[in-house]
């Protein structure tokens, strides 16, 4: 059985859905169909979720509603005109968005923002249903409260709750034909609409394939494969081939440092569930695309990608006999973890310590506050926080235990007069970090494909 998961843009209008359509019931096996709410038509246009946060910021200033409510509603009005639907579906649709209107002064703000955007998959999905039920297959919309999707943490940054599995599980052992199941969102305990953070379909689809234990989880996107590096940096990437296969070990590392095809929140439940991932085109559903699975084939000193991150910050911290002085790492992270503040790299020098966070957890007001607080608990003889960083990662399998690779890499941008601030490589030897000025990005880029895969 094949979970598939389909993106705003393969479902943007009605000649997109049938493309869907078509995909699903060219492979019985195509069993769960994940759907997003429909994205943009044109450049131009606008995804149904930012018109749906529109409607929720209207609504919570107490503002008129109607233009914000009707563009919503048109989006899916326009696609059950095209496709003959019949106007069932669409007051369906409107009356759910009333009720959720409706709801606006018993609801915490974030809460009501969950509870409206959620109504875009949630309403998609009911669409997609009655599309297929009009080709006369046998197909059902699938709530995520009556299955047990159920969440736990912040409105809009929820996680599962593991529960869940084992009553998803039960709810899909018996179910008959296609099932039509909306992504983003689930409910907490109290039964209160909850939506996952970014990529929340995609988490959606990974967690009920390994839920179902299915034999491939296929997440169709507008791309044929998982390219090298990012095409907008570098566009001859397009003209070469696509990367076939890799491990969840190199997705993982990529989609860390900006791999737009996945989140990487969204590969962890498949891949605890060892469920392989395939990256699919929705507009050429012929194309094999990029299969993601536990262990490929490697060939010593590839490598398979190249990524980049914007907006790192730096904190480094000098003191003279560091490494006598017991708890000074400990007493460092404890100054963070006071306020709230998870870091993703520290690399460290004899006398100095580098703690590297994202820059949207260290606004200028939270960094006056981490400062001060360093200096009472280590004082040390230096600290400063640097901005504007960008992290480049190199990955891949082949590169483990191979003489020279991070040499190769230094030495392209060495070469296009690139200076590092920072150099980590985990134990795993699949990856290196390099860390260099936000303005020098795209010439490192372009630097590193040229010197792996040119």
């Amino acid at each position: 059985m094949k979970v598939c998961k389909f993106g705003g843009s393969s479902l943007a209008d009605a000649g997109q859905l049938n493309k869907v359509i078509d995909i699903v019931l060219s492979d019985p096996a195509r069993r769960i169909v994940v759907v997003s709410a429909p994205g943009k038509r044109s450049s131009g246009d606008t995804k149904v979720t930012d018109l749906l946060i529109a409607l929720a910021e209207t609504a919570i200033k107490g503002e008129n509603t109607d233009l914000a409510f009707g563009a919503v509603v048109e989006r899916y009005a326009s696609m059950a005109d095209e496709l003959k639907l019949g106007p069932d579906i669409v007051n369906l649709i409107s009356n759910d968005l009333k009720d959720r209107l409706a709801q606006v002064k018993t609801l915490a703000p974030a809460e009501f923002m969950d509870l409206l955007k959620a109504s875009g998959e949630d309403n998609n999905a009911k669409l997609v249903a009655v599309a297929f039920q009009a080709r006369g297959k046998k197909a059902r919309y699938a709530s995520p409260k009556d299955t047990g999707m159920i969440l736990e943490g912040e409105f809009g940054d929820a996680t599962l709750d593991p529960i869940s599995y084992e009553k998803l599980s039960k709810a899909f052992s018996s179910f008959d034909g296609i099932v039509i199941y909306p992504g983003f969102f689930g409910y907490t305990k109290e039964g209160k609409v909850a939506t996952f953070p970014r990529g929340g379909s995609d988490i959606t689809g990974s967690i009920l394939a390994a839920a179902v234990c299915a034999d491939v989880y296929e997440n169709f996107t507008d791309v044929d494969s998982v390219y090298p590096c990012d095409p907008r940096i570098v566009p001859e990437v397009k003209n070469g081939e696509g990367i076939a296969t890799m491990t969840y070990r190199e997705m993982r590392e990529l989609a860390y440092a900006g791999f737009g095809v996945f989140a990487d929140e969204a590969v962890i439940p498949a891949v605890r569930a060892r469920i392989p991932i395939n990256i699919r085109n929705t507009n050429h559903p012929n194309e094999p695309g990029t299969m993601i699975q536990q262990s490929r084939r490697v060939v010593p000193g590839t490598v398979v990608g190249v990524a980049s991150a914007d907006d790192f910050c730096n904190i480094v911290v000098e003191k003279y006999l560091m490494n006598r002085e017991i708890g000074f790492g400990c007493r460092l992270l404890q100054v963070l973890e006071d306020e709230g503040i998870s870091y993703e790299h520290m690399p460290s020098g004899v006398d100095s310590q580098c703690i590297v966070v994202k820059g949207k957890v260290l606004p200028k007001e939270k960094e006056i506050k981490v400062v001060q607080a360093i200096k009472r608990a280590l004082k040390p003889d230096f600290i400063a926080v640097e901005r504007d960083i960008t992290i480049l990662m190199v990955v891949g399998e082949g590169m483990c235990y191979t003489p020279g690779m991070l040499a190769k890499a230094c030495l392209a941008l060495a070469s296009a007069g690139i200076s590092m601030s920072m150099v980590n490589q985990g134990s795993s030897e699949v990856s290196f970090m390099l860390a260099i000025r936000r303005q020098d990005r795209d010439v490192a880029v372009k630097a590193l494909y040229k010197a792996f895969f040119g």
